[in-house]
């Protein structure tokens, strides 16, 4: 941290807070985990993946780079929605750039001009990024760019593919760029701002969204109970509640014999131990909450949207 102490009028040392904004599954997270280079954020094709505003930190020679992950932005069905919409926008405030993703596999809609609308208000630096580029022909990209270019008065444009990693470093040259002069915010080996039991329960809520379909994924809040480590083992004891809305959903999750929550255990766990870097013992609980996701106290108990 020794750059912090060395404000001598003018510091050569930046830093500064990059808000990553788009349409559900335009690959914010993604995008996030490849500049990281390892996995921090849960990643699905069920809208409303990312649920926590969090804070990604990639720290290098010269500059730190904060990464605001957000919900995306979508028209709200109910309470929960209407959280994430708002953690959202609210992560457009006081940041020093905001980047703005859009699907180079897919038309730019109303969505898209609605959240487009939000970055031209923010006071901060405009940067397009074109994703998923590896879905798309060199035309496709072509015109989504030139498409996208009218949304907004844009400081700087780049195309990524996260997956193959194509332009991911150029994503972070262009955001290093407009960072200002500035200390280090975080110690240089914190990855993220979300705790660990956070992580935990984020972890195993992506297996389930993974696992199922139609509306039991937007039904399901994780919620990690205990967390132990055991020295003498060295390993981590971890008990977790998978909240659903209904009985039946419960039996879904559940399956026969236990068969369904079993199969989302042992992949959880995978993560898990790469995560932790050693054995893991996870015990997973499934309970009903009726209705949760229309009852603002319920959501931010889970941590979601705004109630972190």
């Amino acid at each position: 941290m020794d750059e912090k102490l060395e404000h001598d009028g003018e510091s050569s040392f930046r830093s500064g807070f990059v808000t990553l904004v788009g349409r559900p599954n335009a690959g914010k997270s993604t995008l996030i985990n490849a500049v990281m280079g390892k996995k921090i954020a849960i990643t699905s094709n069920t809208a409303q993946t990312t649920r926590h505003r969090f804070r990604a930190v990639l720290t290098r020679p010269g500059f730190q780079l904060v990464m605001v992950d957000t919900p995306g932005l979508h028209k709200p069905h109910d309470a929960l929605g209407e959280e994430l919409n708002t953690s959202a926008l609210k992560a457009l405030e006081d940041v020093d750039v905001v980047a703005m993703l859009i699907d180079a596999s897919k038309p730019i809609g109303t969505g898209d001009e609605w959240v487009a609308e939000h970055v031209r208000g923010a006071k901060a630096k405009r940067i397009l990024v074109i994703t998923k580029t590896d879905l798309a022909s060199a035309d496709e990209i072509e015109k989504q760019r030139l498409a996208a270019e009218s949304l907004a008065d844009w400081d700087g444009v780049v195309e990524v593919s996260a997956e193959t990693g194509s332009n991911v470093e150029a994503f972070v040259d262009l955001a290093e760029s407009f960072l200002p002069a500035g200390p280090k915010w975080f110690p240089d080996d914190m990855d993220t701002d979300q705790s660990l039991e956070v992580i935990i329960a984020e972890f195993i809520r992506e297996k389930i969204l993974r696992s199922f379909r139609e509306e039991i994924p937007h039904a399901i809040g994780v919620v990690t109970d205990e967390l132990e480590y055991v020295r003498a083992k060295d390993m981590y004891r971890i008990f977790a509640v998978v909240y659903v809305e209904r009985e039946s959903q419960k039996g879904m999750i559940i399956g026969k014999g236990g068969s369904a929550i079993k199969q989302v255990g042992t992949q959880a766990r995978e993560d898990l131990e790469q995560l932790l870097g050693c054995k893991v013992f996870l015990d997973l609980t499934v309970k009903v909450k009726k209705n949760w996701r229309r009852d603002l106290a319920q959501i931010r108990r889970f941590g979601y949207g705004e109630g972190l």
